[in-house]
């Protein structure tokens, strides 16, 4: 579904991503797991044109993409058919948790209000936040300013949400009512690439798991793989490090 081919992105003088390629497959839910500094961000803002790589090559639906020459018409097009939920929420401060997911159907995607309303009453409702839709975010928490974000990514039916460090911004009790949502989505076969820093739950929900260190991917494969018998010592000692924390 979505192909990335030896893509390099450098800021200044630092090189980040050091020769990606990555297969995201239809369907399936792909964690991105790694120390900070890893380039997990970086890669995820490129495949949404939010970072403009310096080469490589992406393959989405039937587009075969140049992204160091890709047309703001192209990026636009896959933008579409692209959601981003970004550790920070970005809700618009000044509107109400309804029309915060309602923007991008009214602006973007031109849909007449009346009908960009009840998508977006739905997608509150399938987030559990139907009853929030009047609040502003300062009176919301910030799981339920999350679920906002989410909610704005579903409310466009995009083809693959991309989700970056959703929980990191969080409280550990808030963090729960997040990951049920997007547990949510995956048994609902939506496709997903997750950032994320809770390995317990890329474990329980990735279909595929990353493990990117440096700028490159060091190791890939199954969750149960991944996991259970890296056959990298890097990745094994990142992991041991993280459960003995």
């Amino acid at each position: 579904m979505l192909k990335l081919t030896n893509v390099h992105k450098s800021f200044g003088k630092v090189e980040v991503l050091k020769g990606i390629s990555l297969n995201v497959e239809k369907g399936c839910v792909t964690a991105i797991i790694g120390p900070s500094g890893a380039g997990k961000t970086t890669l995820l803002r490129c495949m949404n044109f939010l970072e403009k790589a310096d080469s490589g090559e992406m393959e989405f639906d039937d587009a075969k993409l140049d992204l160091k020459k890709v047309s703001k018409k192209t990026v636009l097009s896959i933008r579409r058919k692209t959601a981003f939920v970004f550790q920070n929420y970005n809700l618009f401060s000044n509107k109400t948790a309804l029309e915060n997911v309602m923007e991008g159907l009214v602006i973007a995607r031109k849909i007449p209000k009346l009908q960009a309303k009840d998508i977006a009453m739905k997608a509150l409702e399938k987030v559990g936040l139907k009853d929030r839709a009047d609040f502003y975010p300062v009176s919301l928490s910030g799981g339920q300013q999350q679920r906002v974000g989410i909610a704005r990514a579903i409310a466009v039916n995009p083809e693959v949400i991309l989700f970056d460090e959703p929980t990191s911004a969080l409280d550990p009790e808030l963090t729960g009512e997040v990951l049920s949502v997007i547990r949510t989505l995956a048994d609902e076969g939506t496709t997903m690439v997750i950032v994320t820093h809770e390995m317990s739950f890329a474990r329980e929900i990735a279909d595929h798991v990353v493990f990117m260190e440096g700028g490159v991917i060091v190791e890939e494969g199954t969750a149960n793989q991944i996991f259970t018998s890296p056959k990298e010592e890097r990745t094994r000692k990142f992991l041991a490090s993280i459960i003995k924390n």
